[in-house]
């Protein structure tokens, strides 16, 4: 596989239909089926089956940074809203411990070819303190060059410079991430994130001089306040800028979960009709400005390391989103960090003062996770095929696995019948191929796999967002 997919097709009768709440597979299973009985010792455990197998697949890194100076309304994220930056200098200490902990756990085990630093805020950290802690990092692990690697950061473009940014380039990053969202200011005002397009525009203009080899936007769709007006005027000045990606996220108002969400009045959402418009819209212009839908809110231009490993069938999805890097290893380092080792799932403490604490007492701080049977590898793979390919090859997943594929899944197959009615997917003899108009409502296919969700009603997770 090495063409392009044909153009996403937008239903809207179908998508109101069929969309409803469900996971966003960055894992399966996925995160609210880790248990509280898997601990360090598991997590171990997971390191050493890989040692004694003399695993040397790539490693990926992710570093979590929670820190933010003010709070945006819309935000669901893992964070701490802080101005005393005097947390983050005890935080840092801290998160050198567990690099240090799993620098020796990995050690001669391969190198590093993907790194991301997420948050929060990660350019909360100073540039001193940014530098500092990229040494640390190289000290303990084998870094693959920068030709090789993908060194990502999420930066917020209101905390940092010109000069910021090509320090860090500087540093070591060669990819960058900025969060945008809206650029109408009253779409920025109902949801306290005032980020002027120049601000923005000077921040990409930086990374570029810099030399970044990529540099990403996130827009969302849904917040108070958009209007089909305002988001055509977005996306005018999202392409005029042409960034090599863009990740456009459905806004998941859960007011009952995430507080901050309680400030935005009810009264300036959008009506489920007028975010589905908003969605079609966004699709359109960025299809017709030339880039590539991938899938799952995900967009890049055609020569794009993301759509090149889609065009070649070797693109996977993990708690990051869409990744080029297949079958890496994934350690987290940081408060709520989740690791990838072996066929386990393993998330860290999720508030500071449990994830100090452990680390004071010589372990890492790990709260809680899974380990995968040979069900949920299976079922993982499927998913996994379907999220990033849109396609499965049915004699594949057999020679994978000691499984006849039709019998093992003939429930599944049965269900899949109503989304090749609706002209979602097709099934043949050896594939299973999701359509253009199926690429959207691709949760709701991969959905069928999902073991855990025939479980009883009592265990269903509450917390997922729609799926389109």
């Amino acid at each position: 596989m090495n063409t392009p997919f044909p153009p996403v097709e937008f239903d809207a009768g179908i998508i109101g239909r069929l969309s409803q709440s469900g996971p966003r597979y960055t894992s399966y299973p996925t995160a609210d089926r880790f248990q509280s009985d898997f601990g360090y010792g598991q997590f171990l455990e997971a390191v050493a089956g890989l040692r004694m197998r003399r695993s040397r697949r790539p490693l990926s890194l992710y570093i979590h940074i929670p820190f933010c100076d003010t709070v945006c309304y819309y935000c669901g994220c893992n964070k701490i809203v802080t101005k005393d930056h005097g947390k983050a200098a005890v935080y840092l200490g801290y998160l050198k411990q567990e690099i240090d902990m799993q620098g020796r756990l990995f050690d001669g085990m391969g190198q590093i070819g993907q790194l991301h630093f997420g948050g929060g805020t990660p350019t909360y950290l100073s540039d001193r303190q940014m530098g500092d802690l990229m040494a640390h990092l190289h000290a303990n692990f084998d870094f693959a060059s920068d030709q090789q690697g993908e060194y990502a950061i999420e930066i917020d473009p209101r905390t940092v410079s010109v000069e910021r940014v090509h320090k860090l380039r500087a540093q070591g990053f060669n990819r960058i991430s900025l969060g945008v969202q809206d650029f109408d200011t009253e779409v920025q005002k109902a949801v306290n994130r005032i980020q002027p397009e120049a601000e923005t525009r000077a921040v990409m203009a930086a990374a570029r001089a810099a030399g970044f080899r990529s540099i990403s936007i996130d827009l969302i769709y849904g917040l108070p306040k958009q209007t089909m007006a305002s988001m055509t005027q977005t996306l005018d000045k999202v392409i005029d800028a042409a960034p090599d990606r863009i990740a456009l996220y459905n806004y998941a108002h859960l007011p009952h979960l995430f507080k901050p969400q309680r400030r935005i009045a009810e009264a300036d959402m959008p009506s489920p009709a007028a975010k589905l418009e908003l969605l079609s819209i966004c699709i359109q212009r960025l299809c017709d400005a030339g880039y590539i839908y991938i899938g799952m809110d995900h967009f890049a231009k055609p020569d794009d390391e993301l759509a090149v490993a889609q065009r070649q069938g070797r693109l996977q999805r993990n708690f990051q989103g869409y990744s080029t890097r297949a079958e890496s290893e994934l350690i987290s380092c940081g408060v709520s960090a989740i690791s990838a080792v072996g066929a386990t799932y393993s998330q860290n403490e999720k508030t500071l003062e449990a994830y100090y604490q452990k680390l004071e007492s010589g372990v890492l701080p790990v709260t809680r996770g899974i380990k995968l049977d040979n069900d949920d590898l299976l079922r993982r793979i499927v998913i996994q095929k379907l999220m990033c390919n849109f396609e499965l090859s049915i004699s594949s997943i057999e020679q994978g696995f000691p499984v006849q594929f039709r019998l093992y899944f003939a429930r599944e197959l049965a269900q899949l019948k109503a989304f090749e009615d609706d002209g979602l997917l097709t099934i043949e003899d050896d594939w299973i191929s999701v359509t253009p108009k199926g690429r959207l409502l691709i949760r709701n296919i991969c959905m069928v796999f999902d073991r855990y969700l025939s479980q009883p009603q009592a265990l269903q997770p509450l917390r997922y967002s729609k799926t389109i």
